[in-house]
């Protein structure tokens, strides 16, 4: 576990922010730092926060196509006020964002997606589901029960709809590199980098049949800060699923990246361990009070622009022949000295 930067973030959040990352690949901390360093050398890393909604589906069977269609005609319209406060009332800081339906012949598939403050959710919105099947079982007597969780959601799997909708935060950062420190500091040209991206995160992705996918390792700095600031590191899975958008503007280099799926919270499992506590201190997530949310949208924007840090340094390294491999060999070879002395 070390720690990276400080990361200089603009935007929805201006803060200068050092990142805990814990991997076994050593390179990714100087990696990382790189990116960070350039941040601190432009105008910072502009954050965005798209959306933010913790998702739960459930399956019921109906009698017929026609039924189910009529169930979801009353949810929509004469029980929408009902269902929100069902929602409401299984917890303190639930809220019913929004939800949306898939018929399969007889089956009836339902995703909520449900507002859950500083948490993850995971939890919150599976209570809230719960709720939500007992109240519409009981006003919609001729649905069957089969399964809280009907994949559609869609929980540590790959998948299109989390990419179309949405599950935990969503979030966009970008930033405006000067040629000249472009080619300084990442020792590649804008057009370079550009190229390179089309050829392998858009090109290479499609050849390799991605789901709503084009990034070079978005989940190396989500597992590595993920472990750190105690989440479920399952949710990289989705998390990963992100896209890299880059291009030349002005002869200079705009880079991005979008995280669709990005879930995190600062508040339950994982959340009390000292270690955990003392790494969310130290980057500002633990404010006391304030806005519900407020804390775990913070550590949201500053895990986006960790991404970012460490892709463009990825991609540009790559740009140069025979880089990737020299550094690696390099840096871990010295990681593993380092952890034998410490050992013996």
């Amino acid at each position: 576990m070390k720690w990276v930067g400080p990361i200089k973030i603009v935007g929805e959040l201006n803060a200068d922010v050092s990142v805990p990352m814990a991997t076994f690949e050593t390179p990714l901390w100087p990696s990382t730092d790189r990116g960070a360093k350039i941040s601190r050398l432009t105008k910072g890393i502009s954050v965005t926060l798209l959306g933010e909604k913790m998702t739960r589906s459930v399956v019921l069977e109906a009698p017929s196509a026609a039924y189910a269609k009529r169930v979801v005609r009353a949810l929509r319209e004469a029980q929408a006020e009902a269902l929100e406060q069902v929602v409401s009332n299984t917890s303190r800081f639930a809220r019913l964002d929004s939800w949306h339906e898939q018929i399969v012949g007889r089956l009836l598939y339902l995703r909520f997606a449900v507002t859950t403050g500083d948490a993850s959710g995971h939890n919150m919105a599976t209570k809230a589901a719960d709720a939500l099947i007992d109240w519409i079982l009981k006003n919609h007597p001729a649905l069957q029960y089969i399964s809280i969780s009907a994949n559609l959601c869609m929980d540590k799997k790959p998948s299109a709809i989390n990419g179309i909708l949405g599950r935990g935060k969503s979030v966009v950062a970008e930033i405006t590199i000067p040629r000249e420190i472009c080619t300084r500091y990442l020792r590649a040209t804008p057009e370079r980098i550009v190229d390179l991206h089309v050829k392998k995160n858009l090109l290479g992705s499609i050849l390799a049949g991605g789901i709503r996918s084009a990034n070079a390792h978005f989940a190396n700095m989500l597992l590595a800060v993920y472990l750190a600031t105690g989440q479920d590191a399952a949710n990289i899975i989705e998390g990963a699923q992100g896209v890299v958008h880059a291009e030349v503007l002005d002869k200079d280099l705009y880079f991005s990246v979008t995280l669709p799926n990005l879930i995190v919270g600062t508040v339950g499992n994982g959340k009390h361990l000292p270690f955990v506590q003392a790494h969310l201190q130290r980057m500002g997530c633990d404010q006391q009070e304030g806005v519900p949310g407020e804390n775990s949208r913070r550590l949201a924007l500053v895990i986006a622009a960790t991404v970012l840090c460490g892709e463009l340094s990825l991609l540009a390294a790559q740009t140069n022949r025979g880089e990737l491999t020299t550094s690696h060999m390099r840096l871990e070879r010295l990681g593993h000295k380092k952890s034998l002395e410490a050992v013996l």
